[in-house]
């Protein structure tokens, strides 16, 4: 399971890591196998609404110290076409371009709807000023 947060606490439990950081945006990946985490689960368990149990991600987060992030629409997109750009380019994709896959949609389908989506994000922008 993968955290976005903007802060986190100065140490972090042996089942959560870091995965990559930027001056606004933390990754942070948890081993949601490992047991203190689905200790700390089992005590943050509580009724979400009548008849469903779980944990909300505001408990973990204060229980963690984190602060999670909430990235601009435009941020998540520019971050989705550089994945796709990045799978496009990668040696694994490649090969099985080579060995015949032909999906329906391929990768140059994806990356056109996060570039239409990219222009109605600044068509309405420019609408909204």
């Amino acid at each position: 399971m993968k955290l976005y947060a903007k802060t986190i606490s100065q140490t972090l439990p042996d089942w959560a890591i870091v995965v990559t950081q930027s001056a606004d945006l933390i990754e942070i990946e948890i081993n949601d196998d490992h047991p203190n985490f689905q200790s700390l689960l089992e005590e943050l368990t509580t009724e979400i609404e009548p008849g469903v149990m779980g944990v909300k991600a505001e408990d973990l987060c204060l229980r963690l110290g984190i602060e999670l992030s909430n990235p601009h629409l435009h941020q998540l997109v520019e971050k989705a076409k550089n994945l796709i750009s990045e799978i496009a380019a990668h040696p694994e994709y490649k090969q099985l371009l080579n060995l015949g896959y032909s999906p329906d949609l391929n990768i140059a389908d994806a990356s056109t709807a996060p570039t239409y989506l990219e222009w109605e994000l600044d068509r309405n922008q420019q609408h909204s000023v």
